[in-house]
């Protein structure tokens, strides 16, 4: 490797007039903070693969820290890749890339580099890390126009082999030589890196910036190109190493405190419930007045939820202090059978459905979560309409939730295990805010379309917590998360 010119700090690189020209800028410690790409080759491994091969990814951790510093930063890579991807479906990868990666990623943007970067006409991502665990995010999320990166070898059954194509991991002299090939003579304005390893292709460049390796806050996430609003994946950190061994560590602990919070609360009363809660960790946060129970002869309330985990039904039968049945748009029989609470499973047949939800209502007090699927982030999803056809006694429920090492909610894993990962938090806390029902003249006795009550309502709950309301269903997040349209 050759000397190169000396590179000036990003901070000193002007952005105007940068509309017609390219800019090419490598990932780890450039666009992203964090210069290791090790927790994103974790979340492949445990994702896509199994916990017993993330286990085996953090324990090469120092063997692989010592060959990045000793021998080469493309051997260390090689060895994420073989370990992270030997054997697992291409189709999967891809799958968790989408995803899950990019949650993590937008929450590690570096600020400097992403305001250079998004002043430019053309952009370029090149990185050493496969193509396709980053390509989906700097596209969507950077607006990069191409992602020039390592590709997997791929076996004829569609299953990575753990090996890169030739010319092998994008570092040094063969990111020199990708640039070359990508654009020929006609070279990119400008290059940004900041290891010795970028040089190669920044001094191809006609000007060349390198970042600072000075501890900088990340981008808030707001301030991309668009908003995250579905993503997958149990952890809720970024598993750095020393995450990833602390959360691993927790996982027997948790697994045992969560068999106890579900299988103690099953049998017992409501009202006993909310003090086991506080007993085993479990924090439960309740505002506003809820209406008192129905009286005999009289019809039950519909309480109308944002979903935020499986247990919300569960948990707004907790803060009632009461007996109450829910309806969902799936449901394990396993699941049906331990549920504390009477769950009934919609069929989206409109007149089966419409008849349940009728009978449950005049058996008493129902609790129905009309979009239809969880959100994670703040955003709300359309509301099914249905609900608002059968009733006019209405309360909205505005429900938030807090989990610091797991997620509770699944796309493409196993959805009995949903309620084990929401207690296996050390200390859930659950928001249930109860708001006051609907007048008749806001209803569709009072000549209000199902649409109009659904729509308000969602306005309702959203300003209640703060959240965006979208037209987004469960269609468009199995669709983006699983390559499904949500039949599951």
């Amino acid at each position: 490797m050759g000397a190169h010119r000396p590179f000036e700090p990003i901070s000193k690189c002007s952005m105007e007039g940068r509309t017609n020209q390219t800019v090419a800028a490598d990932l780890d410690g450039t666009l992203l903070v964090s210069k290791s790409s090790f927790p994103y080759f974790l979340l492949i491994a445990l994702e896509a693969g199994s916990l017993i091969r993330a286990l085996i990814l953090l324990a090469s951790f120092p063997f692989v820290y010592l060959t990045h510093l000793f021998v080469s930063e493309a051997a260390a890579i090689k060895t994420f890749i073989f370990i992270s991807c030997a054997g697992l479906r291409i189709r999967d990868i891809e799958l968790v890339s989408r995803a899950v990666l990019p949650r993590f990623y937008a929450d590690d943007v570096h600020p400097d580099t992403w305001r250079v970067f998004n002043s430019f006409g053309k952009r370029y991502v090149i990185t050493s890390n496969p193509r396709i665990m980053v390509e989906n995010f700097a596209k969507k999320f950077l607006g990069a126009d191409k992602v020039i990166g390592t590709e997997l070898e791929v076996s004829k059954s569609g299953r990575a082999t753990g090996f890169a194509k030739l010319p092998g991991v994008l570092v040094g002299e063969h990111k020199k030589a990708a640039i070359l090939r990508e654009f020929g003579t006609d070279l990119p304005d400008l290059g940004l890196g900041y290891s010795e390893t970028d040089h190669d292709f920044m001094s191809l460049c006609k000007e060349g910036y390198a970042v600072p390796r000075t501890k900088t806050e990340p981008l808030p996430r707001a301030k991309l190109l668009r908003p995250i609003i579905f993503h997958e994946g149990r952890l809720v950190q970024r598993p750095t190493p020393l995450v990833a061994l602390l959360t691993f560590l927790w996982l027997p602990i948790g697994i045992l405190l969560s068999i106890i919070r579900v299988y103690l609360n099953v049998p017992l009363p409501e009202r006993i419930v909310w003090y086991t809660y506080k007993l085993l960790g479990i924090k439960l946060v309740v505002k506003g007045t809820p209406p008192p129970p129905p009286s005999a002869g009289q019809g039950g309330v519909l309480f109308v939820c944002n979903h935020r985990t499986v247990l919300d039904p569960v948990v707004t039968a907790v803060a009632l202090g009461r007996k109450i049945s829910c309806v969902t748009y799936s449901i394990s029989k396993f699941s049906e059978m331990i549920s504390p609470i009477k769950a009934v499973a919609l069929s989206r047949e409109r007149e089966k459905d419409a008849a349940n939800i009728k009978r449950l209502l005049q058996e008493g007090d129902l609790v129905i979560c009309p979009e239809g699927t969880t959100c994670r982030e703040p955003f709300l999803l359309r509301f099914s309409a249905l609900f608002a056809e059968l009733t006019d006694r209405i309360v909205p429920v505005a429900i938030n939730t807090k989990q610091s090492v797991f997620y509770g909610t699944t796309v493409r894993g196993h959805k009995l295990l949903d309620p084990y990962f929401v207690f296996m938090n050390p200390m859930p806390t659950y928001e249930i805010t109860f708001l006051n029902q609907l007048p008749t003249e806001l209803t569709c006795s009072g000549d209000k379309s199902a649409i109009e009550v659904a729509n308000y309502i969602q306005r309702v709950l959203g300003g209640t917590l703060g959240f965006e309301c979208t037209n987004l269903t469960r269609k468009d997040k199995y669709g983006m998360m699983a390559g499904t349209d949500g039949r599951v």
